[in-house]
């Protein structure tokens, strides 16, 4: 008898969903000010994301350095300089940078 294999799309596809569910739940976790919850629910998406090669959704921010999801107001600041956005962590003073995604016109 044989074992079921499950094609490599399928686990992504899965993997996206399960990370996309524990990114809401961290942010619902930061908000209620269970921060150990929500850094466990990041640490696993970012597990689950290693072991699927699932991309986390661009729309979910967290701390590279404390692994904690950043949302605007409660526990990050963010500033438009130049051509860049910079997100401040406050809980650890860690930075992210992001370029602006410019709209061409044709």
């Amino acid at each position: 008898m044989s074992k079921r294999r499950i094609s490599k799309n399928a686990v992504v596809g899965i993997g996206e969903e399960r990370i996309s569910i524990l990114a809401g739940l961290s942010a619902d976790a930061l908000r209620e000010g269970r921060e150990d919850h929500a850094r466990r629910y990041v640490s696993l998406a970012r597990s689950i994301s290693r072991k699927t090669k699932a991309k986390i959704p661009a729309e979910f921010r967290y701390c590279k350095k404390c692994l904690i999801p950043l949302v605007p107001g409660i526990n990050c600041t963010v500033r438009l300089t130049g051509k860049k956005i910079v997100t401040g962590c406050q809980n650890c003073g860690g930075l992210r940078r992001m370029p602006y995604i410019e709209e061409r016109r044709k």
